[in-house]
């Protein structure tokens, strides 16, 4: 694949995990973008990647570099920059601890998938497991149901052009702390076919084992001014909603990863996703209710005004739209 990137944060040396990832990465001529910050290496050391310390940043191009808080899983939005800038056709983005499957190859923007026919919540994790199992960012309040339910889906797979791509992980998957502090244990999906989430069907996503075309990459931004185990999962809903603007939807994969968990702290987690369990379901109705503009050349208009409306429901504060102005600025 031409100019495909992969983006990863760290604090820690190279992980078994990411040697695996750059030794599938350097089959493909790939690239890998590290993006550092006030704790861990200085250098990195791997072949086809290029680190991007904290001071590194600062001397890009991006003054949002100096205005993203520290200590931040939103450092992240660096690196989807600089791969944009570097001409990148497509990034995967995972965590430094997920080592890629033997199933694991690139993907295609356009991909073969079962269209879920329902609106609303979809448990996208039921699809690949009998177990009970959600996705983090799922409501709370919305998991009884979901597990009464049975998910339609179209009785033959179709060709849809889908730029936002989520896969699973075997071991550790991404679940939040509730599953964890009550039903934790070492997890496989099945291996079932990809199933496609058309405009009006929600399922948080997150940035473990994901994959972007260029089409999709405004809607990358992760927010800052909110609890790191939300950023990525309040960024989903958003860019799903921005995707119904162009008639697409989200796919998600058979497990591509397993997550070697690096060590959590349960009730941490848990607190930090408190504001989560208590305002995903309502940000799904804030979004769903903005009059949005159709078609590709309103994707920026569209990302600024979810952001807004978000701000006016005092779900973000509103220094969060200084930076989304910034990294809009870039496209």
């Amino acid at each position: 694949m031409n100019n495909f990137y992969s983006i990863v944060t760290t604090v820690q040396a190279p992980t078994p995990a990411v040697r695996g990832l750059v030794e599938q990465l350097n089959a493909y001529g790939a690239k890998l973008l590290v993006i550092g910050d006030q704790k861990g290496p200085s250098t990195y050391g791997l072949p086809n990647t290029e680190f991007l310390s904290l001071a590194d940043q600062m001397q890009t191009p991006f003054t949002l570099a100096q205005s993203l808080p520290t200590g931040h899983y939103s450092r992240k939005n660096i690196g989807y920059l600089e791969a944009i800038r570097q001409g990148a056709t497509c990034i995967y983005e995972t965590d430094d601890d997920n080592a890629p499957l033997p199933s694991w190859s690139v993907r295609s923007e356009h991909t073969e998938a079962y269209e879920i026919k329902q609106s609303g919540w979809v448990n996208a994790y039921a699809c690949f497991s009998q177990e009970r199992i959600w996705p983090r960012g799922f409501p709370l309040e919305k998991l009884t149901e979901s597990f009464a339910q049975t998910i339609a889906t179209t009785n033959t797979a179709k060709l849809v052009q889908a730029p936002i791509q989520q896969g699973l992980a075997n071991g550790s998957p991404d679940v939040d702390a509730v599953w964890r502090l009550v039903l934790d244990q070492l997890f496989y999906f099945d291996d079932n076919p990809s199933i496609y989430l058309p405009p009006g069907s929600w399922c948080p996503f997150n940035s473990q084992t994901t994959w972007w075309w260029p089409v999709a990459y405004p809607l990358m931004y992760l927010p800052s001014y909110c609890s790191f185990r939300m950023t990525d999962i309040w960024r989903s809903f958003i860019a799903q909603r921005c995707l119904w603007e162009l008639d697409m939807g989200i796919v998600f994969h058979a497990p591509e990863v397993f997550q070697d968990r690096n060590e959590h702290n349960l009730l941490r987690d848990f607190e930090q996703e408190i504001s989560g369990y208590l305002t995903n379901n309502q940000i799904r109705y804030v979004l769903e209710k903005l009059s949005l503009k159709y078609g590709q050349n309103n994707v920026l208009y569209n990302l600024y005004e979810c952001y807004e409306a978000l701000v006016k429901e005092k779900i973000f504060p509103k220094k969060e739209l200084k930076l989304v102005a910034s990294w809009l600025s870039y496209f």
